[in-house]
């Protein structure tokens, strides 16, 4: 992730070299070391480069990163015959590369050749099967061909080998949600929140999957998650309010007659209702009153 000082940093650079201040070189070191994606600067920056031969000369083995890196931005950018310029000349210099080889395979991936392509990765695999970049490329591939059943085939393959990937498991959790698979979607986020247990966006993910799925359990446990993300954002998360409100009144109507459990739930839902209240009278005072007639039908419903 990129931090606040490292964007400020990336973005002056950025308009150096746009208004003709130079420092293309150290501009596409910084994108390609940040992991970022400005293609279309790539590209432009990068084929200034490359087309002066004097510049390229004094990169020394740099150069043929420069063009890996151009030939990617090529290929976000459609730029096709550029992409393929670039990877034939590093197939000269590296005749028996790997890497390079998945360049050519992401070339024919973004030509639409789908089958070549998955041919190709498929050979890669073979000779590496460790390789993360192409079990991303494919998982990639079958989601632009609208084949998310394939997609999720291929991310659950990459999460047998690589479960520490936090990204990959977000990703597949969203799948799951997108195709109301609410079940393997928690899954996904309890993986998460395992691995990365401060991170209030999971609890949050969580408690919501768990809320949709319903049922006495699942709500007192989504209403122990929204209460967590209450916790590590201190009190300012809207939404896990809102969820602490809507599970407490959720569970009042399914435990009717239970005294301990209703005056409980009631004390939680009406301290989350005052902190909403005391939010929009700062923030947005012409909702008020929409959000107290919507907090007051919860507390009757309950």
């Amino acid at each position: 992730m990129v931090t606040k000082t490292e964007a400020t940093q990336l973005n002056s650079l950025e308009n150096q070299v746009d208004n003709g201040g130079g420092g293309a070189w150290d501009y596409l070191t910084l994108v390609r070391n940040l992991k970022v994606r400005r293609s279309d600067k790539v590209l432009k920056h990068g084929l200034s480069i490359l087309n002066n031969p004097k510049i390229r000369s004094n990169l020394g083995p740099d150069e043929w990163t420069l063009y890996e890196q151009v030939a990617v931005a090529a290929m976000d950018c459609q730029c096709l015959d550029v992409a393929k310029d670039c990877t034939k000349v590093l197939r000269k210099r590296f005749p028996e590369s790997k890497r390079v080889g998945r360049l050519e395979a992401m070339l024919l991936e973004a030509k639409g050749s789908w089958e070549l392509a998955e041919k190709a990765y498929t050979s890669l695999l073979e000779d590496n099967p460790l390789d993360q970049i192409i079990h991303k490329r494919r998982v990639a591939m079958a989601k632009a061909q609208g084949n998310i059943s394939r997609a999720i085939e291929f991310l659950n393959k990459y999460l047998e080998i690589f479960m520490a990937d936090h990204d990959a498991w977000r990703e597949l959790a969203e799948i799951y949600v997108s195709l109301q698979m609410y079940k393997q979607a928690a899954f996904c986020y309890e993986e998460l929140i395992l691995s990365q247990p401060t991170v209030p966006l999971y609890h949050l993910a969580y408690a919501d999957v768990l809320y949709t799925l319903g049922g006495l359990e699942n709500l007192q446990t989504a209403k122990k998650y929204y209460s967590s993300t209450i916790d590590l954002t201190g009190g300012k998360n809207t939404r896990a309010l809102f969820g602490v409100c809507l599970c407490t009144s959720a569970i009042a109507q399914l435990v009717k007659g239970k005294i301990k459990e209703e005056k409980e739930g009631s004390q939680v839902q009406s301290l989350a209702a005052k902190v909403l209240e005391k939010d929009y009278k700062q923030r947005a005072p012409d909702k008020l009153p929409q959000l107290t007639a919507a907090l007051k039908s919860l507390t009757l419903s309950s």
